[in-house]
């Protein structure tokens, strides 16, 4: 269950006596994943509640917003994927300032030993609580043991060499690479927005487009991609575009879905969009009937990767 609270003291009783990580677990992404594995087996010898203890928004929002990293997840997108891996309860904390001025010593005791009232935590090795990440996971096993709190450090998950992190899977959105997105988050990666009314040319081309505006996540590099596009229960293979539509004379970024086979108006729909694969960059165009070429090749990509994919 989800549990959005605005203080300490507002922890409900089935997030307590539980076995605990607490982080910002940004993305969800397969390390994530390995860290809940360990927890959700302890919990579950231990006969307690596995509990995922996280912020909104981002604590670096606060401290330093010009560096504040674009999230992967929205939260309750966040809570979905955590309890698909086995969580029981999902405490999100808005994050204020108070919380963020508290020294290492005072958030374990204060909302690890009071509120939480932990059986145990377990954590990666670069863990960072207390102001300023004071407090290291040498901190917190020191503060752990005379508290008869049990202390789990999860080594990080490499793939190719590397290290799963939040920070490596903006890297690889930021070049268009979703398909290593997809592999380093374990599944496709999701963007959410609202669709508004766009200039129409979509139609006069041939290929209509939902025009979305405001996404709440991180967006790939402009290009143009194969998709999947959920909306009121229903999923479409989609080719989406993103970037300026130079062949045009357009340069404002846009992102626009052509839902493959859909017929119907979506404004004012809310859709999410997972991207599969990206299929080339954006390009300018000799002419509107050589951009209808390139677009015809481009669905039909997009519909064989999406199609497969949601065999």
């Amino acid at each position: 269950m989800l549990h959005r609270i605005d203080q300490f003291s507002d922890v409900p009783p089935p997030c307590q006596r539980g076995f605990v990580s607490i982080g910002n677990f940004d993305g969800v992404h397969r390390g994530h994943c390995m860290l809940i594995e360990c927890m959700r087996s302890i919990a579950r010898r231990s006969a307690g509640p596995a509990v995922a203890f996280t912020f909104d928004p981002h604590p670096v929002s606060l401290l330093r917003p010009q560096h504040a990293p674009v999230p992967l997840t929205w939260t309750e997108r966040k809570a979905e994927l955590l309890h698909e891996q086995g969580v029981d309860e999902v405490v999100v904390i808005h994050t204020r300032m108070e919380l963020l001025r508290l020294s290492a010593e005072q958030f374990f005791d204060q909302v690890i030993r009071s509120k939480l009232q932990a059986r145990g935590l377990v954590e990666g090795p670069n863990f960072g609580f207390g102001r300023d990440r004071s407090g290291t996971i040498t901190t917190l096993n020191r503060l752990c043991a005379p508290a008869g709190i049990q202390l789990e450090v999860v080594d990080p998950l490499e793939d190719e060499g590397q290290v799963v992190s939040s920070t490596r899977i903006r890297q690889c959105l930021a070049a268009g690479q979703v398909e290593a997105t997809g592999r380093l988050l374990g599944r496709p990666h999701r963007i959410r927005g609202n669709v508004v009314a766009g200039a129409g040319r979509g139609n006069t081309l041939g290929f209509p487009t939902a025009n979305m505006r405001n996404p709440e996540t991180f967006v790939p590099a402009d290009g143009v991609y194969a998709c999947r596009v959920q909306f009121a229960e229903n999923t479409w293979p989609a080719a989406v575009h993103i970037g300026a539509n130079t062949t045009f004379g357009e340069a404002n970024r846009q992102l626009e879905a052509h839902l493959i086979g859909f017929a119907g108006d979506l404004r004012g729909q809310q859709l999410e969009v997972d991207f599969l694969a990206r299929l080339r960059g954006t390009q300018r165009f000799e002419s509107p009937a050589a951009l209808i070429s390139q677009i015809r090749n481009d669905v039909e990509r997009a519909a064989a990767i999406a199609r497969d994919g949601m065999a």
